[in-house]
């Protein structure tokens, strides 16, 4: 085994993510290119909402388990841009405003009723990896922030372009996340790097990026075999209209 420098390290990091990130999924190829339904939108949108309600989740649970303060300052920042200061201010928040955009009742949205088995099971997975792995894996694990503005640029200019029924105020969830996910991935890149000291450490960042990017591209999977093709969508998911 290896040892990379730190600039390599960031290579390899980076070179997973045009492998493996999920903006490369067929399903994304079709939302962001304007070949979805209205129907399908919202499946996304409201599957996608247990991921961001359940990052601050994630991330409070890293930072209980953190040692350094210094890093531990840093990382409250993701619960504040996720929770807000109050009850309408945040990440979360934002949302909301996405899936109440698309007629879905909030109520709804939020009891999680309509959500595929498979979503749950992989959000559930990524809180649980970060709660039981090292604390170098589960920052590793936040990296695809990395390659999100990208992946937010091409989805703000395709649906805007493409969808009728999406307002650039529908998508106000992503009008700051860039820079906040510039911020964030910075200082994981940063933090990977220093602390990855040995080629089995350098392995593990590694690692994790990967399975956090299969876990994005399984939640893709299931949206697309449920909604997509071929339409098989699980007893009690969210069913759309038509």
């Amino acid at each position: 085994m290896t040892q990379l420098s730190p600039a390599e390290l960031e290579t390899a990091l980076r070179d997973i993510g045009a492998r493996r990130y999920h903006r490369l999924h067929p399903f994304h190829k079709l939302l962001h290119g304007g070949k979805c339904s209205m129907g399908q939108v919202q499946a996304w949108a409201l599957n996608r909402y247990y991921y961001q309600s359940m990052i601050p989740i994630k991330d409070a649970s890293l930072i209980a388990r953190c040692e350094d303060s210094a890093v531990r300052r840093e990382w409250r920042s993701r619960l504040a841009d996720h929770d807000g200061e109050g009850a309408d201010d945040g990440g979360i928040a934002r949302w909301l405003r996405l899936t109440d955009g698309l007629g879905l009742e909030r109520d709804y949205v939020i009891s999680l009723r309509g959500l595929l088995p498979a979503t749950r099971f992989a959000v559930d997975a990524y809180v649980q990896f970060v709660r039981e792995k090292t604390l170098l894996e589960a920052v590793a694990s936040s990296l695809t922030e990395l390659f999100s503005p990208q992946i937010i640029s091409e989805r703000m200019d395709g649906m805007l372009a493409s969808y009728s029924f999406v307002t650039r105020e529908t998508l106000a969830y992503f009008d700051k996340r860039p820079p906040q996910a510039v911020r964030d991935s910075n200082f994981a890149l940063d933090y990977c790097k220093t602390n990855a000291r040995t080629p089995e450490q350098q392995q593990q960042v590694l690692a994790a990026l990967e399975f956090k990017c299969g876990l994005l591209w399984a939640m893709c999977d299931a949206l697309h075999h449920a909604y997509v093709d071929p339409k098989e969508i699980p007893p009690g998911a969210f069913t759309p209209d038509g």
